[in-house]
């Protein structure tokens, strides 16, 4: 902005709009605490919600921290300081120094589930709690989810086993319809996401179970396969299945980006396993990629749709992929991984970098993750959990993250089989209001800030420590951010050290995550 030549009105008032453009503050949380929690929800009702600041736009010469802490209460609250042309780091700081040159993936986003559970219980509040809950997730005013999962048919997140054609034969679909759960739930769930977003959000659907008359079991779970094999008239009609699925939730408005082969293709060889399932070997996800899948959505108008192979734990990492790449046709067809985060803490991330290593031209997508339920209202470790996964991941690699339910009731559920979980939104129904979990503000710390298309970035950190950091450079180029995870009791003083600009010195509490952004331009 040019400066003013003399002090005027017309000068004061547009002074006096830019400051307080920079300092509008935003809804605060309504806190409210849970016997077994360590910590806050955050409630919201049909009236009352909290929101997040926008960062936009950077001050020059300044630098926006938003922090959400156990210790201090933050939950993500907007700072704005000077940036520093000195470093006041001292023997016990952490200096950390931005690469700008050296740019690794770009980042895909970051969102969370639509399951039935989720959508029935968005739907369970009063129209304006509800919507509240949407713009929380979606909206400017939230933490602006760009990805979402949608399950094509029942999960273990359902009140009962479907799938969109229960007519024995039928192989040529003429009786394919969706679902209640989809007409009346997911899709007003999407379009209402839409409607509220300020940006893009990317669908993926992902099927648990075929109908049972497609398995070798006939039966939605347990130990059961596709009939036959791939190239044959069962895993045509299930690739047919695909295209059915896309197009009528198309003539509703809600195009799909990707989708995945098969949820946790191993669990469908498990005898006893209740949830909806389906087995395959990655040969034979190889083989139905390339002689049905594929072939079939090319055909029907597909071709820009992602594929995304696995699915399931990182311990199939690099042999799954492995398997399917190294069959030209497979490969010309597959545009990335998806991965679930259950068994990570027994699985080296040295395998995500395998895998980037011999495969650097197809992502990898977190495509699942939870904590088990029922839930604990106001469990901050949980909310670290999250953003050490993310945050560990992203740095070997990985192009973003998906969260699985993204609301659930006070029971976990609801689910048929009793696999009650939680999330980071629990609904109460019977007094419509819900509560933000500290699971939802960790994940905020990179949905809202870290859009599509920024590009992870190298950074050094001086010191062996406990802050876990990650660097990031927005799409504009000239935005940078750095989120850091303090999972210990104490504050720990840090500095950012950008040779363009200067540096951040700052300081993170314990228990803390902080999303640093500024501006070189």
């Amino acid at each position: 902005m040019e400066s003013c030549p003399c002090i005027t009105t017309t000068c004061i008032l547009l002074l006096l709009t830019l400051h307080l453009s920079f300092c509008k503050a935003a809804t605060p949380c309504h806190e409210q605490r849970f016997p077994g929690g360590d910590t806050f929800v955050c409630v919201c009702n049909s009236t009352y919600c909290d929101t997040v600041d926008n960062y936009e736009p950077l001050q020059s010469g300044f630098y926006t921290v938003y922090t959400s802490s156990n210790t201090t209460g933050d939950r993500l609250a907007k700072r704005t300081y000077p940036i520093s042309k000195s470093s006041n780091s001292s023997g016990s700081a952490i200096t950390i120094k931005i690469d700008k040159s050296t740019i690794y993936q770009s980042v895909i986003g970051f969102g969370g589930a639509t399951t039935d559970a989720a959508a029935i219980n968005a739907f369970n509040l009063s129209q304006s709690s509800r919507q509240n809950l949407i713009k929380s997730y979606f909206s400017p005013n939230g933490i602006e989810y760009t990805v979402s999962r949608v399950p094509i048919g029942c999960t273990d997140l359902s009140t009962h086993y479907y799938t969109y054609d229960d007519h024995p034969g039928d192989f040529n679909l003429l009786n394919f319809s969706l679902a209640k759960e989809d007409l009346s739930y997911k899709i007003p769930f999407l379009q209402e996401a839409m409607n509220m977003s300020g940006r893009d959000i990317k669908f993926y659907g992902s099927p648990w179970s075929p109908p049972e008359w497609m398995k070798t079991n006939n039966d939605y779970h347990g130990a059961g396969q596709i009939i036959g094999n791939p190239g044959e008239k069962y895993f045509k009609t299930w690739a047919n299945y695909f295209v059915r699925f896309l197009q009528e939730y198309g003539k509703h408005n809600v195009t799909f980006w990707g989708v995945t082969v098969e949820n946790e293709p191993m669990a469908g060889g498990i005898k006893d396993y209740h949830i909806p399932s389906c087995f395959f070997t990655p040969e034979m996800e190889r083989d139905f990629i390339k002689l049905d899948l594929g072939p079939t959505l090319h055909t029907n108008g597909f071709e820009d749709l992602k594929i995304m192979m696995l699915d399931d734990q990182r311990f199939e990492l690099p042999g799954w992929p492995e398997v399917v790449l190294s069959d030209d046709d497979a490969k010309a067809y597959v545009s990335g991984i998806g991965i679930h985060w259950y068994w990570d803490k027994d699985i080296p991330l040295l395998k995500l970098d395998l895998t980037h290593m011999y495969y650097p031209d197809y992502f990898m997508l977190y495509t699942e993750a939870c904590y088990g339920g029922p839930p604990i209202l106001g469990t901050w470790a949980q909310g670290q959990g999250y953003s050490q996964s993310i945050i560990e991941n992203m740095n070997h690699w990985v192009s973003g993250w998906v969260d699985w339910n993204m609301a659930l009731n006070l029971q976990g559920g609801p689910t048929f089989i009793g696999n009650f979980l939680n999330a980071p939104i629990i609904v109460d129904a019977e007094k419509d209001v819900f509560y933000k979990q500290p699971t939802f503000y960790h994940l905020g710390h990179f949905s809202k800030f870290i859009v599509p298309d920024s590009h992870r970035i190298h950074h050094t950190v001086d010191s062996d420590t406990e802050v876990l950091s990650i660097a990031f450079q927005l799409p504009d180029e000239h935005t940078y951010a750095v989120i850091l995870l303090n999972q210990e009791d104490q504050a720990v003083d840090v500095t950012i050290s950008d040779p363009d600009v200067g540096y951040i010195n700052a300081r993170i509490p314990g228990q803390s995550i902080q999303t640093y952004l500024w501006s070189d331009n």
